[in-house]
């Protein structure tokens, strides 16, 4: 019984794959970035994306975006995988809600973005904890070892909003309107004025961006095939056992913001996660102030 829960909870959390339409001469795939991204989210993606690359049927690749962002690192990691996949066949994306902030980081390679006209779009920044002083860790091999200086910690911030802000120059340089001390305000933008001011190419759907990336494929005649999880949002299920010796199937609970490290993520997304009004340690890194 148990070995066949533990079946069941896997095929529940994979990802699943739906093939529309047959007989085309290529493949557009369709790769999701959705809710937090972590270090899960960020490797399931490049799973995805080294498929696309290593699979001789697939033409082009589309990014469907619905995210505020998440950890620098695992963002850093997507965005990677679609540069790489760029260099290969065409990649477009699609934003339906939000494409913000780490999202925003990992789509940025894209040759096209699509965005819906009240969709959420940009935050290039950090938001995270205000540096505070720890003192030496007791009982350490070195006297220093686990301390901290708040300078240093800012630096570290500034070096992950930097490092930020230069890919986005780096790929949609050409296309934003604004100057890097504008775009390194952080701020989002509604879809129809991420448009006019280059953060995105097109209004449109995620058929648009499935068509436009078709035609830059030269495929006429196209098979789509859709990657997406029906486990819903949790990092994933365990088995527990009831006091009655029983198997039953749990959710391990939603990804969850640690308020404690820099985030590549929109403000919003971080005051709903972390809950609240936002402490005084809580600080947007690429203006220095407290968050609204």
């Amino acid at each position: 019984m148990v070995a066949l829960l533990a079946i069941a909870a896997g095929a529940l959390a994979a990802p699943q794959v739906y093939a529309l339409g047959s007989g085309g001469d290529g493949t557009v795939k369709v790769v999701e970035i959705n809710g937090i991204i972590d270090s899960s989210e960020s490797q399931e993606f490049e799973d995805e994306l080294r498929d696309a690359r290593h699979n001789d049927s697939v033409e082009a690749v589309v990014l469907e975006i619905d995210s505020g962002g998440g950890q620098p690192a695992s963002s850093e990691r997507m965005y990677t995988a679609v540069e790489r996949t760029a260099e290969e066949m065409p990649v477009t994306a699609a934003v339906d809600s939000v494409g913000a902030s780490g999202a925003y980081y990992a789509m940025a390679p894209a040759d096209e973005i699509y965005v819906a006209p009240s969709s959420s779009v940009g935050s290039v920044g950090v938001t995270g904890p205000a540096p505070m002083p720890t003192g030496p860790s007791e009982g350490q091999s070195a006297p220093d070892k686990g301390s901290s200086h708040p300078d240093d910690d800012r630096a570290d911030t500034e070096m992950i909003k930097q490092t930020f802000v230069d890919s986005v120059m780096e790929q949609r340089g050409d296309e934003i309107e604004l100057d890097r001390e504008e775009v390194a305000h952080a701020r989002t933008y509604f879809g129809v004025e991420a448009v006019d001011n280059g953060y995105a190419d097109e209004i449109g759907t995620l058929d648009d961006a499935i068509h436009s990336a078709a035609e830059a494929a030269g495929v006429d005649s196209y098979d789509i095939e859709m990657n997406r999880s029906d486990a819903g949002p949790f990092d994933g299920l365990v088995i527990e056992t009831t006091d009655d010796g029983e198997p039953v199937i749990q959710a391990t609970g939603e990804t969850e913001i640690n308020p404690y490290q820099p985030q590549l993520i929109a403000p919003e997304v971080w005051h709903e996660q972390v809950g609240g009004e936002p402490a005084d340690s809580v600080v947007a890194a690429d203006h220095g102030g407290e968050q609204p």
